[in-house]
């Protein structure tokens, strides 16, 4: 298969696709919002590298699964507009997987954090 388009345009359709989903999916800002909140308290805590490892991870593997679940959405709504139960199922399965990703971003970072918050308050 021969590619008829420059890697800048490959770029630019990814960046344009980056662009739709932050104007237009709710959930993604969502998202970004936290990642966001967890870097701050990644430098206002002063995590060490590996910690960032493991944060910069679970930001990514959410978001990442949040762009997904979107593309799941829009074939799915796309080759059936319809609701038809399998459509249905694979709606739902593609946005568990979001939350299955959320829910453990959340257990690292409590892990990440707490016990930093709690050093940080009992030196108080």
């Amino acid at each position: 298969m021969e590619h008829r388009h420059s890697i800048f345009k490959s770029f630019g359709f990814a960046l344009n696709g980056l662009k739709g989903i932050i104007l237009q999916e709710r959930n993604f800002k969502i998202q970004l919002f936290f990642g966001l909140i967890a870097v701050i308290l990644g430098f206002l805590l002063k995590l060490n590298v590996a910690e960032w490892l493991d944060l910069v991870i679970v930001i990514t593997l959410v978001l990442i699964l949040e762009l997904v679940n979107t593309s799941i959405e829009e074939m799915v709504d796309l080759v059936s507009p319809e609701i038809r139960e399998k459509a249905k199922v694979a709606k739902d399965v593609a946005a568990a997987t979001v939350l299955v990703a959320s829910t453990g971003s959340l257990v690292i970072g409590a892990l990440l954090f707490v016990p930093k918050i709690l050093n940080l308050l009992k030196n108080l």
